[in-house]
C-alpha cells in the first residue's frame, strides 16, 4: 500500500525537487539501467531452473516472460482510475502475468512477478521504509504467481493470485500507512477497504475478461504452442 505524504516519504520528495532524483530516474541512463536490471533479473530466474535437458524450453521459457512483462508494464500505463494515496484500476494490465504463471507454473510465476514488482518500484518509486519497499513491490506483485497453483482454471488462479497480493499490500499498509486511518476506525479495515478500492474491480476486470471465450482460446493455442 505505497502512499505519500508520511515523513520520510516528504523527505523523499523534497530530494527529488531538489534536482538529482529527477535527473538520475527520468534520465535516459536510468531508463536502460531498468531495462538491463530486467533481463538480468529474468535471465537469473530462468537460468536457476535450467537443466542440460530442456534449453529448448528454457529459452522459450524466457523469452515469454519476457514478453508477459514487458505486455504488463504497458497495460499498467493505462489507468481507468488512480487513487491519491497509491494504487490504481488499469486495464487488465496483470493478465499477462496470470498466464506466464498459469502455464508454468507458480514457482516461475513468482519469480517473474517480482521481478515485474522490482520494475515497477524502479519507474515509479515509493519509498517509506525499506521493509514497505520488499513487502509492496517483489513480494506483493511475486505473490500473482500463485495462480499457477490452479492449472485448470485460470480465472481460479487470478483470485488466488489477486487475494494473495492483496494480502501484502494490506500488511503494508497496517505496518506503514497506519496514520491515515481515520480517528477510531481500525487499521487493519482502513488498509483492507483501501487496497480493496482498487485491487478488486483491477481483479474483477482480469476474471471477467478470462470468462471471454474467444480469450480462453487463445490461451489454449498459447500453452499448446508453448
Amino acid at each position: 500500500m505505497p502512499a505519500k505524504g508520511s515523513g520520510r516519504e516528504l523527505l523523499f520528495a523534497s530530494v527529488k525537487k531538489g534536482g538529482f532524483f529527477m535527473n538520475f530516474f527520468g534520465g535516459s541512463f536510468f531508463k536502460i539501467s531498468a531495462w538491463l536490471l530486467l533481463a538480468i533479473l529474468v535471465i537469473v530466474s530462468i537460468y536457476l531452473n535450467k537443466t542440460s535437458k530442456d534449453k529448448k524450453i528454457d529459452t522459450k521459457k524466457l523469452t515469454t516472460a519476457s514478453l508477459c512483462i514487458a505486455l504488463s508494464f504497458v497495460l499498467s500505463y493505462i489507468r481507468i482510475f488512480k487513487l491519491p494515496q497509491g494504487g490504481s484500476i488499469t486495464l487488465g494490465s496483470l493478465i499477462p502475468l496470470f498466464i506466464f504463471a498459469y502455464i508454468y507454473g507458480a514457482k516461475d510465476g513468482i519469480l517473474v512477478g517480482a521481478v515485474y514488482g522490482i520494475l515497477q518500484f524502479i519507474q515509479e518509486p515509493y519509498i517509506v521504509h525499506w521493509a514497505q519497499v520488499l513487502i509492496d513491490y517483489p513480494l506483493a506483485f511475486g505473490a500473482l504467481g500463485l495462480a499457477g497453483l490452479s492449472k485448470k482454471s485460470l480465472p481460479l488462479g487470478m483470485i488466488l493470485g489477486g487475494f494473495a497480493r492483496l494480502f501484502f499490500h494490506v500488511i503494508s499498509g497496517v505496518i506503514f500507512f497506519a496514520s491515515y486511518a481515520p480517528e477510531g476506525q481500525n487499521v487493519f479495515v482502513y488498509s483492507l477497504i483501501y487496497n480493496l478500492t482498487y485491487l478488486m474491480p483491477d481483479l474483477i476486470l482480469c476474471v471477467v475478461i478470462a470468462f471471454i471465450p474467444q480469450f480462453k482460446k487463445a490461451v489454449k493455442t498459447l500453452e499448446v504452442r508453448i
